[in-house]
């Protein structure tokens, strides 16, 4: 008896002997990455990634103010996480946490609350004046706030819901191609060698919309942040 397969099984967490491999997904980016050591030599692994991580810390923190600089281990530490566990997730047989929304909200939600609690205890009035924007009519200033609100407390989902949406749909695309490809091996393999090569395109695109994703992740939160400070 066949029984049937759904697409987003694959975003399910995997478990083994009872115990969620999911834990294993978030902790393996720590082992990926050197410790610090009192050598002076390193080798070629750390030297890239310290060039990438001066490099990415410079382009995020370009347009904060010397205040927001305080934020740059916390981000860059996001930003790296992040973009492990989604290169990771394309790995076969592995799990994509990111891909779920819960996961990207438990990220996003303290983030941008932190922002707005920063900047309401350090600039208040200006914090506030953001609800109203500047030269708005008297009559439409109770709409503007309850509109300004309301994309204030958006920012935080459209942080998950983005993630979430964009990683999910290349997944798809991948599992539908690939899916495509076993089902015409043997019936059609002119059609078959031509699914191959856009699985392997799509494969590419997928990660880098995996590096891309988590950069705009962070990005996005520079930007809340910069309002704040």
């Amino acid at each position: 008896m066949m029984t049937s397969v759904s697409l987003f099984d694959q975003f399910e967490s995997p478990v083994l002997m009872g115990l969620p491999l999911v834990i294993i997904s978030l902790s393996v980016p720590l082992i990926l990455y050197p410790q610090l050591t009192p050598q002076w030599l390193t080798n070629a692994y750390s030297a890239i990634q310290s060039w990438f991580i001066n490099r990415a810390t410079h382009q995020i923190l370009l347009p904060l103010s010397p205040a927001g600089h305080k934020w740059a281990l916390l981000l860059m530490s996001l930003l790296v996480y992040l973009i492990t566990i989604n290169m990771l997730g394309l790995l076969p047989y592995s799990f994509t946490p990111t891909t779920q929304l819960s996961m990207n909200m438990a990220l996003a939600v303290p983030l941008w609350l932190a922002t707005v609690i920063l900047g309401m205890r350090n600039f208040t009035t200006r914090s506030l004046a953001h609800l109203v924007p500047e030269g708005s009519p008297t009559a439409l200033i109770p709409i503007l706030i309850i509109i300004e609100t309301i994309s204030l407390f958006i920012r935080p989902i459209a942080l998950g819901v983005r993630l979430t949406a964009n990683l999910t749909a290349g997944h798809l695309l991948i599992q539908l191609i690939a899916t495509a490809t076993f089902a015409l091996m043997f019936s059609s393999p002119p059609t078959a060698m031509i699914t191959v090569i856009l699985f392997v395109l799509m494969t590419i695109l997928e990660i880098a919309v995996a590096m891309i994703q988590a950069y705009v992740f962070v990005l996005l939160l520079t930007l809340y942040l910069q309002e704040n400070v």
